[in-house]
């Protein structure tokens, strides 16, 4: 029986807006993720079937497919192809749906999974900038409201009564808990520092903040809402970067003289309400743990995106999780959040995590545009 299995997986570090990586074209970070990928493993580019890559905002640089862009910029054969994807914040984990089902079903042997984000190169929103993405219909069914994920996190603040302090403390707690993993070289075997023009090497996530207080993020004035809590202080950071998987089966793992580090052992899809858009990962986790046949407790890490503290705050109280279970190295208020890439990355970081703590099934999630969300399962081999 044919399996999907990850041999490796690789991130560049996490750039803040405007910060070391803005300088680099999005389609140059794909490639030196891939290019890192080839050199880790020692697989030969010519044998992946396909690079599956996530982006979000596809205008610009961004544009004509920078999936197949960011194959030849690497410097890969022609011969090999790269495709798109697009589900919003989750596009490439999507990629390792995609990769996943492609090589159970007997279309690839061995694929790419990944994703892209500049978001100081091509600013979030600016695919609709001059058009709404909704017609008629849709408008009609919701009443002319245009979804927003900031005031999708107020709405679910306000539904399941999370104060402002309760946010600001998820907040902070997620900077400690990266500056911690950052400064323990957990980062370091997942990262391919990247080297600009004028010889500069960005080797670490740029966004963590050290010696933050409740009292400082309490200071900074709400953004959706006068009477609110969410800040740019508790919410994902605009952000740089790129990651990718490289996936195959347990059979052909074994003919290229490849280690499997873990199992794709469940994925699936789930949607809720489009307007408050950011509740999905509930259901997705309810849907993926009766699916796999697994309970809570035997999952030892859940990365849940930390696309605003509430997000997570929400889950974990539906859910039930151990909270010292969750985003273990801090999450994307910390690290940020490169939309078409924190699905790999986020994956990439679990993968890690779980070979480097022997934790044999690792659960990731993200809300995502649409109130759509991935849940992803994998077990550690």
């Amino acid at each position: 029986m044919r399996d999907a299995v990850i041999v490796e997986a690789v991130r560049t570090p996490v750039g803040k807006r405007n910060g070391g990586l803005s300088g680099v074209h999005p389609a140059d970070l794909s490639a030196h993720v891939l290019r890192s990928l080839a050199e880790r493993s020692g697989v030969d580019p010519a044998v992946v079937d396909d690079v599956i890559w996530g982006c979000v905002s596809q205008t610009g640089e961004q544009t004509f497919d920078i999936g197949r862009t960011a194959v030849l910029s690497a410097g890969w054969p022609e011969s090999v192809p790269g495709v798109t994807v697009d589900r919003q914040c989750g596009s490439s984990q999507q990629s390792v749906h995609f990769a996943a089902a492609g090589l159970v079903a007997g279309q690839y042997d061995v694929v790419v999974a990944g994703g892209v984000e500049s978001m100081s190169r091509v600013p979030m929103g600016s695919t609709f900038a001059d058009a709404s993405p909704f017609g008629a219909d849709f408008d009609a069914r919701y009443g002319g409201v245009f979804p927003n994920q900031g005031v999708g996190a107020e709405m679910i603040a306000e539904r399941w009564g999370f104060s402002r302090t309760q946010v600001d403390e998820f907040s902070i707690t997620s900077h400690e808990k990266a500056a911690v993993a950052q400064d323990d070289g957990r980062f370091e075997g997942q990262i391919a520092p990247v080297t600009l023009p004028d010889g500069t090497v960005v080797a670490a996530d740029e966004g963590i903040r050290r010696g933050g207080t409740v009292e400082k993020l309490g200071q900074l004035k709400t953004v959706f809402k006068p009477d609110g809590v969410v800040t740019a202080g508790n919410a994902s950071q605009i952000s740089d970067g790129s990651a990718a998987l490289l996936m195959t089966t347990s059979e052909k793992a074994a003919e290229l003289g490849l280690t499997p580090i873990a199992r794709v052992h469940t994925a699936v899809l789930a949607a809720a309400d489009p307007v408050i858009m950011l509740t999905a990962p509930m259901p997705a986790t309810e849907k993926a743990l009766k699916r796999s046949g697994l309970s809570l407790d035997q999952i030892g890490v859940f990365e849940v995106n930390e696309a605003f503290a509430t997000v997570p705050l929400a889950w974990l109280a539906d859910i039930g999780a151990d909270a010292k279970t969750l985003n273990p190295n801090g999450g994307a208020i910390a690290l940020g959040h490169p939309l078409g890439g924190s699905g790999a990355r986020i994956m990439t970081t679990m993968v890690h995590h779980m070979r480097d703590n022997g934790i044999r099934y690792g659960l990731q999630t993200m809300c995502e545009g649409g109130g759509q969300a991935n849940a992803t399962i994998l077990e550690l081999l």
